[in-house]
Parts: structure tokens; C-alpha cells; sequence
């Protein structure tokens, strides 16, 4: 039996996240539809993360065993003719039958992005989050140093009960202006629920002032979700890369 890797992209927009559900419409259940009538055979994906309702993704990696021998150009062909507009395939490789998207992956890249204007952006109005206020780019840059390395991140963490740890690595955290455009790009070995969108709206709110840069570090060791900030919305939030291995994570570079 062969086992896929497949990259795929959406816009989470329509969907009630990625992970079938049985009363709404999800990425996977629309990928496994299309998939299992490409490949003649009713399959099951498995995906790299859970993404909430109305987040995107850039990049996102599943794998599917298939008895198919459907070449890798033709799947790929094949499913994006199948699938609607906001969902496409981008790649297909054969890989080792013990693969697994999720098991095997070493790190997340995620990407939030903030539209800064009093006026809204019409062509972006469900893919980025649209900020009126002005927006205190260094102060946030200051802020987000604190989050680099290794932490414990319950006060950014919607439901951690079920978790054995809250420890987290993150490796970079960059934050970049253009125009009015603002993108918060966070790399780490993983994420908790809702992590990304609550570190992004505890950095919206160091630059309203509610908090400031130096208060990070304690708002870190309280471990405590009241603590820390808002949850930012989730239109503003991509998975923007997958790695699985560290010379993919760390750019061939030693580890941080």
C-alpha cells in the first residue's frame, strides 16, 4: 500500500475548521470526498494540525494510504479538479509507509496578519484582521521578544485540561510593517488551542497600552489564562508552513 504526502492550501472562510465534523463543513471532509473519488476507493486523510473555524492555510500537509497507483501529477490534477475554488492542491510525493502528517512533523510556522486603516480593505474583509487604531510597531516588537524560547504557555492557552504539558519552544516571533499591512510571523516546535490568536491579541493589546512590553514575562509565569490578552480573530490567522525536518525548520542552520 502507498502512503501520500500531499501540501495542500485553503481558505478556511466557508469551513468549520479542518477536522470532520458531524454537524458542519470542514476542509477534510470536502478533501476526502474528492480524494476518494480520484482515487476509486473510499480513504481517509490524515492531517498535520486542527485548524478553528475560518482560519487558512498557506500550507498544510495530509497523508493518505492508497492501494491506487495513480501517479503523483495525475492525483494531483486530478483532486483540484474536483475540488471548489478555496481549497487547492500543491503538491504529491510518495512517502514511507509509517509517515504521518502530524507524528512526524517537527515545527509550525503560522502567520497573522492585521489590515491598519480607519477604511476597511473590501478584497480582504474575511483574510485579515482589520485594525482602526493606530498601531505601536515597536512597542509590539519589544513585547514579542519576550515570547521567543522555551515557556510555559497556559496564559496563552483557551482549554488546556486535557494536556500533559503547556511547555512550548517558540524560535522566532517576527513582526513586519508595509503600508497598512501588519503580519506577525511565529515559529515554533508546536502550538496550544487558540495560542497564536491569543498571543496576536495580547500584542494588539500592548499597543492599545493595556499592557505594557515588560509586563510579558509575568503574564507568561502566572500560567493563567485571564491574565494574558484578547483572543484575536481567527480570519487573521494562517498555518503558513509545515516542517518535518530541522534542516526544513532551521534553514540548514544549527538549532536556536
Amino acid at each position: 500500500m502507498r502512503n501520500l504526502k500531499v501540501m495542500t492550501a485553503y481558505r478556511g472562510t466557508k469551513y468549520h475548521g479542518f477536522q470532520r465534523q458531524n454537524n458542519a463543513l470542514t476542509v477534510q471532509e470536502v478533501l476526502e470526498r474528492c480524494v476518494s473519488k480520484v482515487l476509486n476507493e473510499q480513504v481517509t486523510i490524515t492531517g498535520c494540525s486542527r485548524t478553528d473555524t475560518g482560519v487558512h492555510a498557506n500550507q498544510f500537509c495530509f497523508n493518505v494510504h492508497t492501494n491506487s497507483s495513480i501517479k503523483c501529477l495525475g492525483f494531483t490534477r486530478g483532486v483540484n479538479g474536483e475540488l471548489p475554488d478555496d481549497i487547492s492542491i500543491l503538491s504529491c510525493e510518495d512517502a514511507p509507509e509509517d509517515f504521518h502528517a502530524r507524528f512526524n512533523c517537527v515545527g509550525k510556522e503560522y502567520v497573522y496578519k492585521i489590515h491598519c486603516s480607519e477604511s476597511k480593505n473590501p478584497f480582504a474583509s474575511d483574510l485579515m484582521f482589520h485594525y482602526r487604531r493606530p498601531f505601536d510597531l515597536e512597542a509590539v516588537k519589544k513585547a514579542a521578544r519576550y515570547f521567543v524560547g522555551e515557556h510555559d504557555f497556559a496564559s496563552f492557552c483557551a482549554d488546556c485540561s486535557n494536556l500533559s504539558t503547556t511547555v512550548r519552544t517558540i524560535y522566532s516571533l517576527e513582526i513586519e510593517n508595509n503600508g497598512d499591512s501588519v503580519t506577525m510571523l511565529v515559529k515554533g516546535n508546536g502550538f496550544l488551542y487558540n495560542m497564536i490568536r491569543i498571543i496576536a491579541g495580547t500584542l494588539i493589546d500592548v499597543s492599545e497600552k493595556r499592557f505594557s512590553p515588560d509586563d510579558i514575562p509575568s503574564i507568561l509565569e502566572a500560567k493563567d489564562r485571564l491574565k494574558a490578552g484578547r483572543t484575536a480573530m481567527a480570519h487573521g490567522l494562517y498555518l503558513n508552513r509545515v516542517f518535518y525536518t530541522e534542516d526544513e525548520l532551521f534553514g540548514g542552520n544549527h538549532r536556536p
